[in-house]
């Protein structure tokens, strides 16, 4: 269906709130799912980045790569192992990770968005010492879990007006490289860099009531609710790593963080410049 000009105009007027409230301030990405490998909704998103960028909003993008990494991991005859929902990285894996991640996913989404009239630069957690790690267990190998951060390159990428695409490894003081959860890493990011708010990507529509009814979306959770929801089963299996996240993102000073449904096209700007959302928010109070 074809939109009149005067409807394309009146769209942009009730944006424009929206974006002012958003402009100069900082926003996170987190950017996983479906749509990192379905091309429409990858374009979607990266032309969403590019717009946010334009109009002035400070944007992170922070990435994964699962299904690519196991993709690499089967072509190379190396057996993926996953324990508790986390890859067991072992040193050759963790190799793997590396190219994969900071390498060619990494450089895709940059030129993806430059060829977009954005800028982008690509980093990692091992550029400018920016995510150190240990262990999160011997069990999982190389599975990193955060100790120290240092944003200092994000920042100045930001200053001179890129958005800064970050792959999620890390490093320790040996040189060893280290897988880190994409939601984890985020959250760490958007609290360093005071950020107004965190929005995470995912396959499903937010937080459901009944995981298997998406009319009992809920829309705003106070995060001090959250072990409630936890207790009464709402929030259960994989939802709850990217619940810690939402909840560890408020609890560093992030303002807002959301979950939204990154098989809809343009869901970040849905979310973020009308009334109406689309995902479920979370906040402090």
């Amino acid at each position: 269906m074809e939109i009149s000009n005067a409807e394309k105009a009146q769209i942009l007027v009730h944006a424009l709130p929206n974006i002012q409230m958003y402009r100069k301030k900082t926003i996170v990405v987190k950017y996983g799912g479906n749509a990192m490998i379905n091309e429409e909704l990858k374009e979607a998103v990266m032309r969403d980045l590019v717009l946010l960028s334009t109009v002035g909003i400070r944007i992170v993008l922070v990435h994964g790569g699962g299904p690519e990494i196991t993709a690499a991991l089967n072509a190379m005859n190396i057996e993926s192992k996953f324990v508790d929902g986390l890859r067991v990285t072992d040193k050759e894996t963790a190799e793997v990770v590396q190219m994969v991640l900071a390498g060619k996913i990494n450089k895709s989404l940059v030129c993806q968005i430059g060829n977009l009239g954005g800028h982008a630069i690509g980093l990692s957690g091992l550029d400018g010492n920016m995510l150190k790690c240990k262990k999160h267990d011997e069990e999982h190998g190389f599975v990193g879990e955060i100790v120290d951060y240092n944003m200092e390159v994000v920042e100045e990428a930001l200053k001179k007006s890129y958005i800064p695409v970050v792959s999620t490894i890390g490093y320790d003081e040996s040189g060893n490289c280290y897988n880190i959860n994409a939601d984890t890493v985020a959250a760490v990011i958007a609290g360093a860099l005071g950020a107004e708010a965190l929005i995470s990507m995912t396959d499903i529509a937010g937080l459901l009531r009944d995981k298997n009814d998406e009319s009992t979306l809920i829309n705003r959770v106070f995060v001090s609710d959250c072990p409630k929801l936890v207790s009464e089963g709402i929030i259960s299996g994989g939802m709850i790593p990217k619940i810690e996240s939402m909840t560890e993102a408020i609890r560093r000073g992030v303002k807002k963080a959301f979950i939204i449904d990154g098989r809809v096209p343009h869901s970040i700007l849905i979310e973020l410049l009308t009334d109406e959302g689309l995902g479920t928010m979370f906040t402090s109070r």
